[in-house]
This record gives C-alpha cells, sequence and structure tokens, in this order.
C-alpha cells in the first residue's frame, strides 16, 4: 500500500508520521486524580502494547497529579508517553500548573470546546502558547460531538443560501465543518507559534462511512500527522467490528499515522482490550506485527470435541505471555505462525503453511495429532501431553529460530 506522506512528529520517544511505524495509542479510565490507580492502568496498557497513553486532564486534582503519575510510572522504568486531554479549561490548568504541563508529552485539545465565544480564540491561544514555551507537540482533536457551533451555524445559513442544486444535505455541511475546525485551528497553532512538526490533527465521528469519509478529505487536504480512531466505537462485537471496518478501509489506503480504539469496556473488565484490539487490526493487514498469530478452525460436526479449542486459547495466552520476554530476547518472532487444526480435511494443509502446526484428531479420526515445522512432518503426538509437549516444540523452536544467540551467530558469519 501507498503511505500518505506526512510530517513527522516527535511525542516524547516515539515518532509519529513521516517514515514511522504505525503507533497504536490508548486512554485511561482511571480518575486522574487517583495516582496509584492511574500508574497501575497505564502501566498495564503500556505492556499490553500502547505506545501512547492519554489521561483526562480536568480539574485541579488531576494536573497535580500528573508529574506524580509520570514520576511513578519512571520508577517502574515505564516510559510510555503520557498526553493530558483537555477540554474547557485547559488553558487554565496548563498555566497554574506548569509541572503538569512539562510532565506531559503532548497535549490534546478539542477547538469546541476553548474559546467558545471568544473574539480572539484566547484560550487555545494560551494553551498553544505554553505549548510552545514547553516543546510540547498537540494534537487538534476535533469531534462531532462537541463541534464548534458558532462554525457549524454560519456554514450552514452560507449552504441554505445557495441555489437548490448547489446545497449540500446537513451531514456533508457538518463533514465540511470538522474539516474547517481542524485546518483553522491548526492554522491559527502555526500562527502562535507552533511548528508544523508539533501538530497532530484528528477529526472523530462515530459512524463508519462518516469516518472514512471525513478522514479521506482530510487526509487529501494537508499533510499534517492524523490520529484515527471511531469515537464512542461502542462495547464489545459492535465496538470491535465498527471500528475494523473504518480503520481498516482508511489505513489499506494510507492513511493515518497512530490509531485508537476506542471500546466502551464492560462492568471490571480490562482496558487493554482496546490495545489488543488495535494491534490485531494493524497485523491483520500486514502494517505491523505484535505478537505470533494463532490460526485455529472454527470447528464443524467433525470436530465435536472442544479439545483443539481449549488448545488453541491455551497457546494463543502462551504466546501474549511469553511475547514481553521475547521482545526482549529474540527478534522477529512476532512474524511466527501457529496453526491449531481441528481434523484431518485442513489440518495438515494449514499446518504445513505455519511456521510450526498441529492437526488433532477429529471425529472418529485416529487419536493421534501430527506437527508439522516448517511445512514438514516432524513428529506425531499422543497421549495426554499433547499440549504441553507442542509447547516444548514451540518453545524450542522460538529459541533456535528467533533467540538472541542464533541472530547473534548468523550476524557474525555475515
Amino acid at each position: 500500500m501507498q503511505r500518505r506522506k506526512s510530517v513527522a512528529v516527535r511525542v516524547g520517544n516515539v515518532q509519529v508520521g513521516g517514515n514511522a511505524l504505525m503507533v497504536v495509542q490508548s486512554m485511561t479510565n482511571t480518575d486522574t486524580a487517583d495516582v496509584a490507580g492511574s500508574i497501575q492502568q497505564i502501566a498495564a496498557l503500556a505492556r499490553a502494547g500502547s505506545e501512547l497513553v492519554r489521561v483526562t486532564v480536568n480539574n485541579d486534582a488531576a494536573a497535580k497529579a500528573v508529574p506524580h503519575i509520570v514520576e511513578g510510572l519512571g520508577k517502574q522504568n515505564i516510559r510510555v508517553p503520557i498526553i493530558g486531554d483537555f477540554h474547557y479549561n485547559g488553558h487554565i490548568l496548563l498555566t497554574k500548573y506548569p509541572a503538569c504541563a512539562e510532565a506531559l508529552a503532548k497535549y490534546r485539545i478539542n477547538p469546541g470546546n476553548c474559546s467558545i465565544g471568544k473574539k480572539d480564540d484566547e484560550n487555545f491561544r494560551t494553551m498553544i502558547e505554553v505549548a510552545v514555551k514547553n516543546q510540547k507537540p498537540v494534537r487538534i482533536g476535533v469531534n462531532w460531538g462537541s463541534l464548534d457551533q458558532q462554525l457549524l451555524t454560519r456554514m450552514m445559513d452560507e449552504n441554505a443560501r445557495l441555489p437548490e442544486s448547489e446545497m449540500k444535505d446537513a451531514r456533508d455541511v457538518t463533514m465540511e465543518a470538522m474539516i474547517e475546525s481542524a485546518l483553522r485551528s491548526a492554522a491559527l497553532a502555526e500562527k502562535y507559534g507552533l511548528r508544523r512538526d508539533q501538530i497532530i490533527l484528528s477529526a472523530k465521528v462515530s459512524g463508519v462511512q462518516d469516518l472514512v469519509d471525513v478522514y479521506r478529505a482530510l487526509a487529501a487536504r494537508c499533510d499534517y500527522a492524523l490520529h484515527l480512531g471511531l469515537t464512542e466505537a461502542g462495547m464489545g462485537a459492535k465496538g470491535i467490528v465498527a471500528s475494523a471496518a473504518g480503520l481498516s478501509i482508511l489505513l489499506q489506503e494510507g492513511i493515518g499515522d497512530t490509531i485508537r480504539v476506542s471500546l466502551t469496556p464492560a462492568p471490571n473488565g480490562d482496558r487493554t482490550e482496546e490495545v489488543v484490539v488495535a494491534q490485531q487490526i494493524l497485523q491483520s493487514l500486514g502494517i505491523r506485527s505484535f505478537t505470533p498469530q494463532v490460526t485455529a478452525c472454527p470447528g464443524c460436526g467433525r470436530t465435536t470435541s472442544t479439545f483443539f479449542q481449549e488448545m488453541a486459547e491455551q497457546i494463543q495466552s502462551y504466546l501474549r505471555k511469553q511475547m514481553p520476554l521475547w521482545k526482549e530476547q529474540c527478534t522477529g518472532v512476532e512474524e511466527m505462525k501457529v496453526a491449531v487444526m481441528g481434523c484431518v480435511v485442513n489440518g495438515p494443509g494449514e499446518s504445513k503453511h505455519a511456521n510450526l502446526g498441529i492437526s488433532l484428531p477429529g471425529t472418529f479420526e485416529e487419536p493421534k495429532a501430527p506437527v508439522y515445522v516448517d511445512g514438514r512432518l516432524m513428529i506425531t503426538l499422543k497421549g495426554d501431553n499433547i499440549v504441553p509437549e507442542f509447547i516444548k516444540i514451540l518453545d524450542e523452536y522460538v529459541e533456535s529460530h528467533y533467540g538472541v544467540r542464533q541472530v547473534e551467530e548468523i550476524a557474525a558469519k555475515a
């Protein structure tokens, strides 16, 4: 795919845009004033693979907590850049708490929720000036749920005065107002001293087709780095499918530099799910690899036993659990493909296409499980220890093919 060219932006130790890899980010749902709770959740998000984490900075207590959160993460050797999300009172908090302004790696500003009713964009200007002083990048994040109403009203009125044949429907005017708000705000930010390589834009909507249309138009009219995401995507399957549907179209067209999947977690649910989903979208499209992938059949009448399902789940969980360790000690292991198949129909074929594959016995099949390594039959497993035996083979494969010593030896010979 042809990647859209964008200006590179440095956010802490992470580059967004330019020739950088697509960046995965997330946001906490803790009370930011709860320093310990926020540190715990940010650490979990970072360990899951979130490369940027955003926190709400909505009041004095939250602003006071930010430096302590960053300090606490540092003590755990977690260096993920922290982004401050500001609405309505950001100009007050950023000036009142300079330690907060300094500790954050980036500010997120919503043009629709600042400088409302002000002639000279005073609040917006104040926030930009703080960013310039501290040399921090800014995401100008437009959201159709909080769009600048003065701008939207003006554009609706202008549209209403057009000849009927030239009038746009309300949806198209709203999309255009979002783009206008983002570009106008970016131009003002540059006027007030922010460089182009310190600006990221987003235009968040909650409909898949709206998302595709607004980002296509925005991408065509600027070279700023773009943050993609479907706002208020929803819970569970709805949120995952809608996010994947919208983001995949844009990513396939080379649009976007960083993504967030905004899932509503179930009560007491795991916030890291949104990180896993974002990674899986990118890996499914072949844009980035994060963890070894498990191919598993859906099951049918030939696979009445749940053994292969349980094994696929165990293998997938094991791979994710091991990945932080492998990431430190191995090179390229995230590209590995593992197949766990449930019967003889496609089992051997899929197993041969994977780096490691096992074809488990289906209903009435002989109780044996052939294991394929790089397309060749290595061994046939039987009995009650198939899972631990296969995991042992998997570990040996990782060590021999991706281990640090193996990589160093290959490099030395070259």
